[in-house]
């Protein structure tokens, strides 16, 4: 099985959602089965099936981050030394060249990925024209829009 690079932030909210899933909705929902089998009829059950549906939906998701964090390759960022190079956890401000606009992304694992807080998935296009790349050079992104030329202003690792 192939590792998944992810943060130590994003790893930790893996647990916290897993912790949540087995020792709160799990119990929960185990009650409501209960509860709706004590009414009787379990043909005719809309309280049963939903409760089934959502043990069923409860139980694959246990599942899938189980997985994920098994196959979880943990990388903290802060203790990244790239030298300036742009790699997996870097935090990266960007000035696109034909606008001049300011960004600034991290690279980060997929499920940790949300374009607004400015955290990019490792296999985003803007990702992938990062990596390897150092403070001084040009990436070129192609995006939905066109060519984008962003310059890589600065490289940190927090």
């Amino acid at each position: 099985m192939a590792t998944i690079p992810i943060t130590k932030r994003g790893a930790e909210k893996l647990k916290a959602e897993l912790h949540e899933l087995k020792t709160v909705q799990r119990p929960w929902v185990i009650n409501a089965i209960a509860e709706a089998r004590a009414q009787g009829d379990l043909s005719e059950n809309a309280e049963y099936e939903a409760a089934k549906d959502r043990q069923g939906f409860i139980e694959g998701r246990i599942q899938e981050v189980e997985s994920k964090l098994s196959a979880a390759q943990i990388i903290d960022p802060s203790a990244v030394d790239a030298e300036g190079r742009v790699v997996f956890g870097a935090t990266v401000q960007l000035e696109e060249e034909e606008s001049g606009e300011k960004v600034t992304y991290q690279i980060v694992g997929e499920d940790e990925a949300d374009l607004k807080k400015g955290l990019v998935n490792i296999s985003s296009p803007i990702a992938r024209a990062l990596i390897g790349k150092e403070v001084g050079d040009t990436a070129e992104v192609q995006a939905p829009g066109g060519l984008k030329r962003y310059e890589i202003v600065a490289v940190s690792y927090v």
